[in-house]
Order: C-alpha cells, then sequence, then structure tokens
C-alpha cells in the first residue's frame, strides 16, 4: 500500500514538474505538446471537414459512406443551388439585423447599469445583483411562454423590433455581470482626475472608463451577437411571416416530411458560419483579457 501511494506520489511530482515547469522546455516536450495540440484540433475540425464534404457530394453519392474530405466528382452545386433556389440572402439579412440591433443595444443598457451598479451604493443595490444573476438561472424554455405573451399584448409579433426587444431582455442580466466585474477593476481616482479638470460626470465615464473597457465590451458584444445569432426556438414563435426568417428558421425550410436536402443543408451551414468566424477573427484579441481582468479587482 505504501508503494503505490509512493509510486502515485512520484507520477505526480513528475505530472507538475513537466507541464508546470518555466517555459524552457526541451524537444521532447515540445514535441508531445505540438501533438496534443494538433491531436486537439484535428477532433474539433473533423465535424466541420465532413459537413465540407457532404456540401461537395453530387446527389448521386451523397448518402455515400467514404471518409474521404474531397469527395469523387466534388461540385459547388449546392452552394449555387442554396443561392438560386431559397431566400439564404434574405435568411442572413434578416439575422445579421436582429442580432447586430441586440448586441449594440444590449452593449448601452449594460454598460450604463453595470456602472451605476460599480460605482453608486443605493439601497437595493444588492438585491438587485442578486436577481439578475437569479435570471441566469432560469431555462431558456421556460421564458418562451411569457415572452410571447407580453409580445403579443405590445402587439410586436412577427416583426424585428419584437424579437430584438426579447433577446435583449435575455442577455442584458448576465453582460451587467460582466461589465460591473470589470468597472470594478478600473481606478476610480481616474474618473476623479478627470472631473478635477472640469469633466461631469458623463463626460469620465465615456471618455476615461469606456475606452479602458474596451475587452470587456468587445466580449459583451460578442456574447450578445452569439445568443442572437443561434436561437431557434423564440425565433420560432415569433416570426411566422417567411420574409422575416432568420437562418435557423430558412434552414428548417430545407428538412421536408420524407426527404431532407442534406447537401444544400450543408453548404448553407458553412456559409452561415462565415460571419461568425469574421467577428471572431476582429475580436479574437479582447477575448482573453476581456474575460479574465473582470473575474478580480484591484
Amino acid at each position: 500500500m505504501k508503494a503505490t501511494v509512493k509510486r502515485s506520489t512520484k507520477a505526480g511530482g513528475f505530472v507538475r514538474w513537466f507541464f508546470l515547469r518555466s517555459r524552457g522546455d526541451s524537444p521532447f516536450q515540445r514535441t508531445l505538446i505540438h501533438i496534443v495540440l494538433i491531436i486537439a484540433c484535428v477532433i474539433a475540425v473533423y465535424p466541420a471537414l465532413r459537413i465540407l464534404t457532404v456540401s461537395l457530394r453530387p446527389l448521386n453519392i451523397l448518402m455515400s459512406t467514404s471518409l474521404a474530405i474531397i469527395p469523387q466528382g466534388a461540385t459547388l452545386k449546392n452552394f449555387a443551388t442554396v443561392f438560386a433556389s431559397t431566400d439564404f440572402v434574405r435568411w442572413i439579412w434578416n439575422s445579421l439585423i436582429i442580432t447586430l440591433s441586440t448586441a449594440i443595444i444590449g452593449v448601452i443598457i449594460a454598460s450604463t447599469s453595470a456602472y451605476a451598479f460599480s460605482r453608486w451604493n443605493f439601497p437595493g443595490r444588492t438585491g438587485a445583483l442578486v436577481f439578475l444573476l437569479a435570471t441566469q438561472m432560469i431555462p431558456a424554455a421556460m421564458l418562451m411562454i411569457p415572452l410571447y405573451i407580453l409580445s403579443a399584448r405590445l402587439g410586436i409579433i412577427n416583426s424585428w423590433r419584437g424579437l430584438v426587444i426579447a433577446y435583449s431582455v435575455q442577455a442584458v442580466p448576465f453582460s451587467i455581470w460582466i461589465l460591473k466585474g470589470y468597472y470594478d477593476t478600473v481606478p476610480y481616482e481616474l474618473e476623479q482626475a478627470a472631473m478635477i479638470d472640469g469633466s461631469s460626470r458623463m463626460e469620465a465615464f465615456y471618455r476615461i472608463i469606456l475606452p479602458l473597457s474596451t475587452p470587456a465590451l468587445a466580449i459583451v458584444f460578442l456574447f450578445n451577437f452569439m445568443q442572437a445569432w443561434n436561437d431557434f426556438l423564440l425565433a420560432r414563435i415569433m416570426l411566422q411571416k417567411n420574409e422575416l426568417l432568420t437562418w435557423p428558421l430558412g434552414l428548417q425550410t430545407m428538412q421536408g416530411q420524407f426527404q431532407t436536402q442534406w447537401g444544400n443543408f450543408s453548404a448553407a451551414a458553412l456559409m452561415i458560419s462565415i460571419p461568425v468566424m469574421i467577428l471572431f477573427f476582429f475580436s479574437s484579441r479582447w477575448l482573453v483579457s476581456g474575460l479574465t481582468l473582470g473575474s478580480v479587482k484591484g
């Protein structure tokens, strides 16, 4: 028993030494790290490659079980069919309008609200923060009926306006928590110095706090964008007009009762990922700092 404990302790010590030591890695360590990273990348990328394969297949080999990435007789006909025979451009346009509006509104509301929670001690402040956090524990499916009833009474069913308001209601509480934590890390002395120089509090907020909070604002924008961009359930019950369909609802139209157009479906899925990849490309430099700097104070 003691021998087993000693061996396990030595093994644990070796693992900690191997992976937690400084960056003076040996060639063997660097090789092993790269092998692990390559395997992880392959696991992450392979499903997307299979979608690419299906999108390039001709109709006569659509259900082939071949594992080749580039299928025999590869063609771009499915991509052309998506543009020519569906309202794909309209679906993307509708989704962009709704998601960008949701992200912008969410950032505006969350940035000002989080500033109030961060800088002022008003009655009910702690209770309000706890309430905002508690709303994130409610399953999204449970909000469908209340949101639909409220939208119907306000007369905003079957409109972009109603869907944007519903998405913003869901996204703002978590966004406030992210920004509040980030604002807490910004020294209050910077605002005091600006106000001594003649700036009002709002001017100090817009000229000092917001520029310093760019990483957190980028994270909030990305979070709001992705939540609205990928949503299906809420859009399904809020939108019934074909001219208002977002891309998840549009792709559903490719699924028939007896047959699914898998080639067109895969081609559309690949093209839909392009806006998201562009957004991640331009916001990648803020992702790590925005997610970590607001997690601690000081």
